[in-house]
Order: C-alpha cells, then sequence, then structure tokens
C-alpha cells in the first residue's frame, strides 16, 4: 500500500525514478560503445582531414571546416612533411597517414 501512496502523492517523483532506472539500464547495455566513442571523434577527424588534404588535395583551411564537428577536439596537428595528421579530443588521441595514391590514408595503430 505504501508504494501506491507514493506514486499518488508524487507523480512526478515516481516517473522520474522510472526514467532513471531506464536510462541506467540503457547505459549498462551500450557501456562498449559508449567508451569506444572518444576515440570515434579524433579517429574520424584525423582520417576524414588527412583525407581531404592529402587524397582530394584540397587546402587546408577547408579540410578544417569540412572536418569540424559538434564536439571540439583539443589539439590538431598537420605535418605537410610526413602527411600525417593527429588530433586530440575527449581525453584521446589519433594519427591518420597518408600512405599512396592506391592505399589513400589509414590510422595509425
Amino acid at each position: 500500500m505504501n508504494r501506491h501512496r507514493f506514486v499518488r502523492r508524487r507523480p512526478f517523483s515516481a516517473l522520474m525514478l522510472v526514467a532513471l532506472i531506464a536510462l541506467l539500464g540503457w547505459i549498462w547495455q551500450e557501456r562498449v560503445a559508449l567508451w569506444a566513442f572518444p576515440d570515434i571523434i579524433s579517429g574520424y577527424t584525423a582520417k576524414e582531414y588527412c583525407s581531404c588534404r592529402y587524397v582530394m588535395k584540397n587546402d587546408a583551411e577547408y579540410c578544417h571546416r569540412y572536418v569540424k564537428q559538434w564536439l571540439p577536439t583539443s589539439g590538431f596537428t598537420d605535418d605537410p612533411a610526413s602527411q600525417r595528421v593527429t588530433v586530440s579530443g575527449m581525453g584521446r588521441s589519433n594519427s591518420a597517414q597518408w600512405i599512396g595514391e592506391h592505399q589513400g590514408c589509414r590510422l595509425q595503430p
């Protein structure tokens, strides 16, 4: 009986509690994908910028606009001599390098 009284007296609190439990369940179910997300931001940006700049041969300013994300990156290095791009964001860092005309750019381990 006490549970029913809580729901009747505080319907908003009960609804928020159910929503919180559902959210925590979803986070637990998607924990592997959520843990990988920070790598995706820097990896995608490095690979796409490298392809834009060294495969498609666009200028640097155009490629910066092309890869701009809603989530900001904290570090960005473009080394034209080695045709390597390193991007940091959300605590992770990834690099992509131009391999050749037929292979294009590849993320570096």
